[in-house]
């Protein structure tokens, strides 16, 4: 936490996770920023407009992704994985009415 400030750890039922102080976990800030579209100091900016967080505090975020990818970036994929198998089983569901 000393090498990035406004980061914090908390701890849920799919682990340990690293978040903003009052604020977004980083792997969902870092899946928002992908989604702009864009990159650099404009993906940074479009990223704090549409999430109502600083300029700052998604720069702290890019900082600890820089820093520890293969972390978000499984993150990322675990969501996507539980995304689409609730949206698979939705769909059997839905199938079978």
């Amino acid at each position: 936490m000393e090498d990035h400030p406004g980061i914090v750890f908390r701890d849920g039922p799919t682990g340990r996770r690293a978040g903003l102080a009052a604020g977004p976990d980083v792997w969902e800030v870092i899946r928002g920023l992908r989604s702009t579209g864009l990159r650099g100091e404009d993906a940074i900016r479009a990223t704090a407009e549409w999430s109502a967080l600083s300029v700052r505090q998604v720069r702290e975020v890019v900082g600890y992704y820089n820093e520890y990818p293969d972390e978000i970036d499984a993150r990322i994929r675990h969501d996507e994985e539980d995304a689409d198998a609730a949206e698979e089983r939705w769909r059997l569901q839905n199938l079978a009415v």
